[in-house]
């Protein structure tokens, strides 16, 4: 009798044995056990934390393709950094890609998103220049004020993130060369045109490492404005986007072109809307075509919600 009750306990422990296995290799849901009089639900995977960290600035950036490259404001951007128009900044300077307050991660230079709360200081519709030396300019003295014998080194060029219109530094104008009819549409005020002929073929998705729209084409067409602005970026130190264009529309809104071929115009340049800005090109790419990206505060938006239906 003993013997046969110790058999049948053992069959029912190893039973428990093979249930409690099958359960471990089970996926399931969490669920949350609700509070008196609420209804049960499942938690969903926390959403990762957006990165911070920091980024080196190198000869050739300014604060709009910092900001554009780790996506972000640059009116944050400047803010984290306690950095005041016209946003100068230097080869060699670490700049912080989240408020003080965030757990910094490791240095990076590819895209990221940061979104930011900080009060954002407003900048001028102008534009920056390139990188130059390393070396912050010294601050001007009376000694400084006369006029003094050439020296042998290269003098110090600051990179300007958007420095106020003087006389000597307004942006040259627009070329004359008239614009390229087409259909407009106002949005987010601003009045937006296709900036390119060729056929859409790839739609927006906001996921992309490079979110935004490309437009078909080929080599040598003509890439233009899609709205009056200010050319904040003209070069290709942003990976993946080979030759590239942003131009700012107003403190809200940038425009971005990129794969060109040939560029036509230079930062601080005033273009209109239907300039031709490029020509396009594959640069960064592995067919021509024009990558085009809209960004309102930093964050990119479809820009079929802007541009007027074809």
């Amino acid at each position: 009798m003993l013997v046969s009750m110790n058999g049948y306990l053992r069959s029912i422990a190893l039973t428990l044995a093979v249930l409690t296995l099958a359960a471990c290799g089970t996926q399931r849901s969490v669920v949350v056990q609700p509070a008196a009089g609420g209804a049960s639900r499942t938690v969903a995977p926390a959403a990762r934390p957006a990165p911070g960290g920091t980024y080196k600035v190198v000869k050739g950036d300014t604060l709009y393709s910092i900001a554009f490259r780790n996506g972000v404001d640059f009116r944050d951007l400047a803010s984290w950094n306690h950095i005041d128009t016209p946003y100068t900044i230097w080869p060699g300077q670490e700049l912080r890609l989240a408020p003080e307050g965030k757990a910094p991660a490791p240095t990076r230079n590819m895209t990221g998103v940061v979104v930011g709360t900080t009060a954002r200081p407003q900048a001028p519709a102008a534009a920056p220049a390139h990188a130059g030396p390393a070396s912050p300019p010294q601050p001007a003295t009376a000694a400084s004020a006369s006029p003094a014998p050439a020296a042998s080194t290269t003098p110090v060029v600051p990179v300007a993130g958007a420095p106020a219109a003087t006389a000597s530094n307004t942006p040259p104008p627009a070329p004359a060369t008239p614009a390229a009819p087409g259909a407009t549409r106002s949005n987010g005020g601003v009045t937006w045109r296709w900036p390119a002929d060729g056929q859409l073929i790839k739609r927006f998705q906001a996921g992309d490492a490079i979110p935004g729209i490309e437009i078909g084409g080929k080599a040598g067409d003509p890439v233009r404005a899609a709205a009056d602005g200010v050319v904040v970026y003209s070069g290709n130190g942003l990976v993946g986007y080979g030759e590239l264009i942003i131009v700012k529309h107003n403190d809200s809104y940038l425009s971005a072109y990129g794969h060109n071929s040939k560029r036509l115009v230079k930062e601080g340049q005033r273009v209109t809307a239907g300039q031709q800005i490029a020509e396009m090109g594959s640069t960064g790419a592995s067919r021509d075509e024009l990558q085009f990206q809209i960004r309102k505060d930093g964050n990119p938006v479809d820009p079929l919600g802007y541009l007027p239906s074809r």
